[in-house]
């Protein structure tokens, strides 16, 4: 199997598809995968305006590839752990909108992995779990700081001593996942919902990944001092005139209640 293999790159209109290709291996991550998912995701920025993550076969990511973790020394542990935060921060930090489509198994790696993504799609097959406890180790590719914050603490805590597995309406629950649907359909799903985003101002996108954690971070005032900026430098913006004088002269598409 070849690198372009591995991580399988289509392009539809102004959306990427990243796919994870190790079906035999339940998408573990090994080192080779997550340096060319890195390759990938620069290539989707660079190409493309939204992108989504998938995987082949029964599941999305079984998580980190054990067989390779085992035998690392403790500072090497450090360097690859910090490998997996720089890919991820990749995707949660750049310039265009991450959507992931689960299914079967989104589990240890594979759960910090659909954590960095922006939106999740999980279809009905779904379950979510962190096994780490169970296997004598920690998290390392950031969800003790993603997860952590979706799910909540305690949640995490409780995932992490017992091993449980959470289905994929828990999950949306528990903000795992935003939207569950029904088995086979999350990858068309999560490529509608990019291929929605993607037709946004770019200055609007890129403040919305942006802004809206940070002020998360901030303390109340910071926060809406930091938002009044942000607002000023989308709204003056060439392209926000152009859509306002759309919607005020009717030519935009109106909202709709959504059972419609």
């Amino acid at each position: 199997m070849t690198d372009a293999d591995i991580v399988q790159y289509d392009l539809e209109g102004p959306v990427a598809i990243l796919t994870l290709n190790r079906p035999e291996k339940r998408n573990a991550v090994s080192d080779r995968l997550i340096s060319v998912l890195a390759e990938q995701v620069a290539r989707a920025q660079a190409e493309a305006k939204a992108a989504v993550i998938c995987g082949n076969g029964k599941h999305f990511c079984a998580g980190l590839d054990l067989a390779e973790h085992v035998k690392r020394t403790p500072i090497e542990g450090v360097h690859h752990s910090r490998l997996w935060h720089r890919v991820f921060d990749q995707i949660e930090g750049g310039t265009i909108p991450f959507f992931s489509a689960l299914h079967g198994a989104v589990v240890g790696g594979g759960l910090e992995l659909a954590a960095a993504t922006h939106i999740r799609v999980a279809d009905a097959t779904t379950f979510f779990a962190l096994p780490e406890g169970t296997r004598g180790i920690f998290v390392g590719g950031g969800a003790s700081v993603r997860v952590g914050r979706l799910a909540g603490v305690a949640r995490m805590t409780d995932m992490m001593l017992t091993g449980r597995t959470v289905s994929a309406e828990q999950g949306e629950a528990w903000n795992l996942c935003q939207y569950v649907v029904a088995e086979g359909e999350a990858r068309q799903f999560a490529i509608d919902l990019a291929t929605k985003a993607a037709q946004n101002a770019e200055m609007s996108n890129y403040a919305i990944l942006h802004a809206l954690p940070r002020i998360a971070d901030m303390a109340r005032g910071d926060g809406l001092f930091m938002e009044s900026f942000v607002a000023s430098m989308t709204q003056t913006s060439p392209e926000a005139e152009e859509r306002l004088n759309a919607f005020l002269n009717k030519t935009a598409a109106r909202l709709s209640h959504p059972s419609s």
